[in-house]
């Protein structure tokens, strides 16, 4: 395994950024290759200490000589979100400086090549940092995007493209959902990542091979050391599943039995009041067209100073808020439904 540093100069002079990058090297030219990154939302961690049980696994392949394609790992991909503290509270999903989601405004390149990538010497920060992450994602066949959600699932965002040749990441993962998409105009580092491959013949596109994921494990608050050897457990099988490792003792055989729906059968559910929220669900129930889904506490004490909120259509609850202090028109909970939402919104996807 190697280690290298890789340096992110800032906005302003005396300052930059570093975060460590691990590469372990195939000895098969022919095998897949993977990048792994976590914390692009650097205050999403689940992803973080799955990593760092996933290490020694594969630190253990490569002293077995069973690392057959290139695997490189950013375990901590966001250093100037990282830093980013506003009265004591982290602040690590938008570029303070430009207001901008750190998993948005990724180019979205015409091919897979790094000579096309934009020069970002005039840019801010965080836009060579994003330029960065896809120069070392580019040319890999399996890219693994590790979020979180508040409170829900362990679920995974896919390209129509990938679906079902997929659908063995999903069962080797053990996630409880997948959530497919078809465009994305926002620049996630997801939709940079297969965007490239869209626009070149099925030869170079490869999409037998080729994994590029998104993947939301469950919620914030769990950063837990048994989650964490259970998600590196799904990671490493995959790795296994698709030729980067080789482990003849490790059973990957199994199909994926979770729900699959496209994004447009999401209800995002925002709350029409601001106040307290109590919910009457929680991630994995299964609800009924009209179920109570939530309580906004608006005015307490008072007469009429709850509303209430029911579910549009039948579905499972994928996620929820993790706070319970709400903002009238901000969103209550993802709702998977059984059919196309009646006001699905656009763009790839909500994170």
């Amino acid at each position: 395994m190697q280690k290298s540093i890789e340096r992110i100069v800032g906005d302003s002079e005396g300052v930059s950024y570093e975060f460590p990058v691990f590469r372990f090297e195939g000895t098969d030219k022919a095998a897949s290759s993977a990048y792994l990154q976590a914390a692009l939302h650097a205050g999403e961690l689940p992803g973080v200490v799955a990593i760092d049980a996933l290490m020694p696994m594969l630190e253990k392949a490569e002293a077995e000589g069973r690392t057959k394609g290139n695997i490189t790992i950013v375990p901590q991909a966001n250093p100037i979100g990282r830093a980013q503290y506003h009265f004591g509270e982290h602040q690590g999903r938008f570029h303070l400086g430009t207001r901008t989601n750190f998993n948005r405004g990724f180019p979205l390149l015409a091919a897979p090549d790094v000579k096309l990538l934009p020069d970002t010497t005039l840019g801010t920060a965080d836009q060579r940092l994003k330029s960065r992450l896809l120069q070392l994602s580019i040319g890999h066949d399996i890219v693994l995007d590790l979020h979180c959600d508040d409170e829900g699932l362990a679920y995974l965002y896919v390209h129509t493209s990938l679906w079902p040749a997929m659908a063995d990441c999903a069962a080797a993962m053990g996630v409880d959902a997948v959530i497919l998409w078809n465009e994305d105009t926002d620049g996630t580092f997801e939709g940079a990542s297969i965007t490239p491959y869209l626009k070149v013949p099925a030869e170079v596109a490869r999409f037998d091979r080729r994994v590029a994921t998104t993947v939301e494990y469950r919620g914030i608050l769990d950063v837990d050391g048994a989650l964490a050897g259970a998600d590196a457990e799904g990671l490493y099988r995959l790795l296994v599943a698709r030729g980067v490792v080789l482990d003849q003792a490790l059973s990957t055989s199994g199909s994926f039995t979770g729900i699959v729906a496209p994004l447009e059968n999401i209800d995002m559910m925002p709350a029409p009041r601001a106040g307290a929220v109590l919910y009457d669900v929680k991630p994995g129930d299964r609800v009924a067209k009209g179920a109570l889904l939530a309580t906004i506490v608006h005015a307490p004490g008072e007469a009429g100073g709850r509303t209430q909120l029911f579910a549009p259509q039948a579905g499972i609850i994928l996620t929820r808020r993790s706070r319970r202090i709400i903002r009238a028109g901000e969103d209550l909970l993802k709702l998977v439904g059984d059919s196309k939402s009646a006001d699905a919104r656009s763009g790839t996807l909500e994170d």
